[in-house]
């Protein structure tokens, strides 16, 4: 056995991803598209309440709806595009980055969009 196996725990957070996630390359990919969602949402939000705007006064910015704002916002929404990005970006003054980082085995990937 590892000394990761063998060493004890009380995180419920820990105790899951060992059960059900650290061994399934599947689960491990379908959780690192879950968190690539959830971080992209989180800077679409995080951009619209730095400036201060509602979702609808965001979405007439970008050209769009609030719904449409509110859908990219939601970390269950999975068709972010690059196309729209750029559009949120330049309704900002601000540009889209893209990095590819390498995955290290017992690493997640962080920030596949960088705002």
């Amino acid at each position: 056995m590892t000394k990761e196996k063998n060493k004890r725990t009380k995180d419920a957070v820990e105790i899951l991803h060992r059960r059900y996630i650290k061994d399934d390359p599947k689960a491990l990919a379908e959780l690192e598209k879950i968190r690539a969602d959830n971080d992209v949402a989180r800077k679409i939000y995080k951009l619209r309440t730095k400036s201060g705007l509602s979702q609808r006064e965001f979405a007439k910015l970008v050209g769009t709806t609030a719904s449409v704002i509110c859908r990219l916002e939601n970390s269950d929404y999975e068709g972010h595009s690059l196309a729209m990005l750029n559009r949120i970006a330049a309704a900002l003054d601000k540009r889209v980055e893209i990095r590819f980082l390498s995955i290290k085995k017992g690493s997640h990937s962080k920030n596949i969009y960088a705002f």
